[in-house]
């Protein structure tokens, strides 16, 4: 798949230099595009494909009531630039009080803007959400990002192609970001570096689209360049409900082509991981980079135990970062707070799967939960569904949409020595707010942890939930595993 929509795109080909890539969809935000913009203008350049290019403002901005104004001054500016920006290069701004806001990696798909066969760029990592719809999705530097306004393509040398192939069905209670953690954990930060991951295989075939991208979304986090699913049955389905089929002359003909982006049977990958989805299980990230995450029902790693010396030191540092003590259960770390959102779960399903378990408890006294939908739209139609009640009446606060506590860049961060079990993409030192300690979890598992001050693992994508065992679930400050 990397190559054929690799050869569609290249535009220039020289011995001993990048590929000249032409780029189909160019997504943009408050944060990494404003100094792009001012080198344009120093060059006297206009964009060069502004029907192409699409911006809406998250990381910075505030979640809380949008009727108030921005006091912080950096978050302000950054929005006010995007803003003017965008009027005078004649972009589509998806703004603040936009019914089409939200974060980019969540409005890129739902607005049908991402399409397979696309190359994809925005001026952050998780790009690679995109790829589940068989697009060639990556985050690039402020640089590129004007480099790519100024002529519609970017310079770049190919990677090379990783196949992870996940064949079986899923133990019950594991999710598409269990899944993800489970092979990071295994391959490492660093083990798709300088490669496009393509994810196969009957487990992967059996995920919605929304779970696919919670895949791709994270493949940035095991070093990859880019994330990628092949596009099916699934994807048509799903792309249908988004694109103004009226503006297409043959329906057909187009799916027939987004079909034919799948790699063929015969096709040689550089490298190929084969895993058993059946021994996946539930997990939590316990140290300060997504690889260091364990099955819950296991205990905090020893780094005497560790391959190397080098990792022993990693481990070391961060258990004093975390202030955890090896052979610790999981079971057994209090948390302070709860967060349900981010680009990789803050999608309808994901406050679905959440609300789930939410229904009928109340967040435990000594935790601060919050949820934060992935888009206006998603808010929209999540309190369509009376999903804002659950959480609501359940203890949490009901946000507007953004990227909020996922980066530690608004309002939104933890205070020092805080423990968060979050539905975010990173745990690394200070990622959520200067101090703070992040435990990577799916939505399901942070919504138990609110309400029993405790990290619940429940059942996923429709299996039946046992509620009897979540609300009789020990009350003590505890990871806990219902499955």
């Amino acid at each position: 798949m990397l190559d054929k929509i690799w050869d569609r795109h290249t535009v220039h080909t020289q011995i001993d230099r990048p590929d000249l890539i032409y780029i189909d969809l160019h997504l943009l935000h408050e944060v990494t595009s404003p100094q792009a913009f001012e080198g344009l203008r120093i060059a006297k350049r206009h964009v060069r494909r502004p029907d192409l290019t699409f911006a809406t403002v998250d990381h910075n901005l505030p979640t809380t009531d949008r009727s108030l104004p921005i006091h912080d001054d950096l978050a302000r500016n950054q929005i006010a630039a995007l803003q003017k920006n965008a009027r005078d290069f004649g972009i589509t701004l998806y703004d603040v009080d936009s019914e089409k806001q939200g974060i980019v990696h969540v409005i890129g798909p739902e607005l049908g803007l991402t399409q397979p066969g696309m190359t994809i760029v925005c001026g952050d990592s998780h790009t690679s959400t995109h790829g589940a719809f068989g697009a060639l999705a990556f985050g690039i530097g402020t640089s590129q990002v004007e480099h790519v306004l100024a002529t519609q393509c970017l310079p770049m040398d190919k990677p090379k192609s990783m196949q992870i192939k996940l064949s079986g069905k899923l133990s019950k209670g594991v999710t598409a970001k269990d899944v993800i953690l489970g092979i990071i954990s295994r391959i490492g930060v660093d083990g798709g570096s300088g490669h496009v991951i393509e994810y196969t295989g009957e487990t992967i075939k059996a995920f919605s689209m929304e779970e696919r991208m919670t895949i791709c979304n994270m493949s940035i986090e095991a070093g990859a360049r880019a994330g990628m699913i092949s596009p099916d049955a699934t994807t048509i389905s799903y792309l249908m409900n988004k694109i103004p089929l009226e503006d297409i002359e043959d329906v057909k003909s187009l799916t027939d082509s987004w079909l034919d982006l799948a790699s063929d049977k015969e096709c040689q990958f550089d490298s190929v991981i084969e895993i058993d989805a059946r021994s996946l299980e539930p997990c939590v990230t316990w140290g300060t980079n997504p690889e260091m995450s364990i099955p819950i029902t296991e205990s905090i790693p020893n780094p005497e135990k560790a391959t190397s010396q080098e990792a022993k030191q990693a481990m070391q540092r961060a258990l004093s970062y975390m202030d955890l003590q090896p052979g610790v259960p999981i079971q057994n770390i209090s948390i302070d707070r709860v967060f349900i959102g981010s680009c990789t779960n803050s999608r309808l399903s994901d406050l679905q799967a959440a609300a789930a378990i939410l229904k009928g408890n109340k967040v435990n006294e000594n935790v601060k939960a919050m949820v934060v939908p992935g888009s206006t739209a998603v808010k929209k139609e999540a309190e369509e569904l009376g999903l804002d009640k659950i959480f609501v009446d359940a203890g949490f606060e009901w946000r507007e949409s953004g990227c909020s506590m996922c980066l530690g860049m608004n309002p939104d961060i933890l205070n020092p020595g805080e423990r968060c079990a979050s539905t975010s993409n990173r745990n690394f030192e200070g990622r959520q707010g200067k101090g703070g300690r992040t435990h990577l979890v799916s939505p399901e598992t942070a919504a138990g942890a609110a309400f029993k001050f405790v990290i619940v693992n429940v059942c996923h994508r429709g299996s039946n939930i046992d509620a009897e065992a979540v609300a009789t679930a020990v009350t003590s400050a505890l990871f806990l595993n219902v499955c």
